[in-house]
């Protein structure tokens, strides 16, 4: 082998690892800036998101934070912006337990309200939300059981927002909590599926805004079923959510 070869050869191999190199710093980059994929792996955020819903979250929309990056490296604390999210959006976070599992759940709560359950009723700073009774929804769980439920429309204080909820019962373990006051800085996320969400009335707690990682802005896949099966996905493709935004 000539040395010319040799030089092209090793310079072949060198502009690879320059090619692939620049390929994973703007993904990074895209990823840690702009917006990431998440996937729903649980039936917490029943109707809005279901299991195997893919969707796009926004990094810039309520600032940076250590936790918009990989790994949530300890480069800084706090957020680049004072900009909360408006009460209704759904958002993914950092739970505050181990700073590193992700969880989707609904704003409900922001810094200063009171926030209770009564009787499956919501009530934001002693106020009950308004809920409209719309049908019984069915669905299945992950471990394939079947479950009947009834939804309703609330429409959140301040913002307006209407978004749907499922509720087995106004009974359940959560139906009756105490009065949370949300803390300065942090704040009170649920799930929609009121009666199969771990969320801020249990074990996740106030979450901190510095927890944030993005809010939740459309859904850009929806698989029945494995995503890796692929010779399924002509079935098993849920074409009807795709491309739907949160409510």
């Amino acid at each position: 082998m000539s040395k010319n070869s040799a030089a092209s050869k090793s310079g072949g191999w060198w502009d690879v690892i320059r090619q692939v190199t620049i390929a994973v710093v703007i993904a990074l980059g895209i990823r840690s800036f702009l917006a990431e994929p998440f996937n729903i792996p649980s039936g917490s955020m029943i109707p809005t998101l279901l299991v195997g819903d893919y969707v796009f979250v926004t990094k810039y929309s309520y600032g940076y934070s250590r936790h918009s990056f990989p790994l949530s490296p300890p480069i800084f604390s706090g957020r680049t912006s004072d900009t909360l999210p408006a009460r209704g959006d759904v958002a993914v976070f950092k739970t505050p337990q181990d700073n590193k599992t992700d969880y989707i759940k609904r704003v409900i709560g922001l810094p200063g309200d009171k926030i209770q359950m009564r009787e499956g009723r919501l009530y934001i700073n002693d106020k009950v939300v308004e809920r409209r009774y719309l049908d019984d929804y069915v669905y299945r769980t992950e471990s394939g059981y079947t479950v009947r439920t009834r939804r309703y429309e609330e429409t959140l204080p301040g913002t307006g927002t209407k978004h749907i909820i499922i509720e087995q019962s106004d009974n359940g373990p959560m139906d009756n909590t105490r009065v949370f006051e949300v803390p300065a800085g942090h704040l009170f996320m649920m799930g929609d599926n009121r009666d199969g969400s771990e969320d801020s009335r249990a074990s996740v707690g106030y979450v901190p805004v510095e927890n944030l990682v993005g809010k939740a802005q459309i859904i850009w896949l929806s698989v029945d079923g494995s995503l890796f099966r692929f010779w399924e996905l002509p079935w098993t493709l849920r074409f009807g959510r795709i491309g739907q935004g949160m409510d």
